[in-house]
């Protein structure tokens, strides 16, 4: 049991700090620029994104193994996990319509983005390359979740402040937050080497 948690923390790292989707792979860099710009639409995204990474890993992996391994259909995965992650999040919008209506007009556009957004159908597709477990499943998505919820909610942070800071003209926007993306990157650059799957 030791070791099988020592696996499931490591995957769980890996996916969060080490390989960081956004700061290492850079994926999803459309909602994530897009959505740090504000702290409260930041946090909302990060919750929706960790629910569906984490619920799409679940689903995609039962589907994976218990049909498309034993019909011989792996050749479909990325239109069935598309598929999957789009009844999902379809799901999500008429709840989060009927829920969370503030919310949902905040996040507006970028709600309907995550269906076919890399960071979502890279997580079962890792999940399928590397044979992980049910549990290592869920891991990693869990992962993968809380590390772009992390750099998101970094990334707003600091942008909120540069709304008050005196930028240069030319920097102003999306320049400065390339800027300050990069620089986190090299940060998140630090974890590199630290666990070894």
């Amino acid at each position: 049991m030791n070791l099988d948690f020592t696996r499931l923390f490591e995957i769980f790292i890996a996916a969060s700090l080490i390989n960081n989707f956004v700061f290492t792979l850079y994926l999803g860099l459309c909602i994530f620029f897009g959505v740090s710009k504000k702290m409260d639409t930041a946090v909302g995204m990060s919750i929706t994104f960790t629910s569906v990474m984490v619920i799409a890993s679940a689903l995609s992996w039962v589907v994976f193994n218990y049909l498309m391994i034993p019909l011989g259909i792996t050749f479909l995965q990325i239109i069935i996990f598309i598929g999957i992650v789009a009844g999902f999040v379809q799901a999500t919008d008429t709840i989060m319509r009927k829920t969370a209506p503030v919310l949902y007009y905040k996040l507006g556009i970028y709600l309907a983005l995550i269906t076919t957004n890399c960071v979502i159908l890279a997580v079962p597709l890792i999940n399928a390359r590397d044979k992980y477990s049910f549990i290592e499943s869920l891991a990693f998505g869990m992962g993968a979740g809380i590390g772009f919820s992390l750099a998101l909610i970094i990334m707003a942070s600091i942008r909120e402040k540069l709304e008050l800071a005196d930028v240069p003209h030319a920097f102003k926007g999306l320049p400065i937050a390339f800027v300050v993306a990069g620089l986190i990157a090299l940060a998140f650059a630090g974890f590199s080497g630290l666990i070894t799957l």
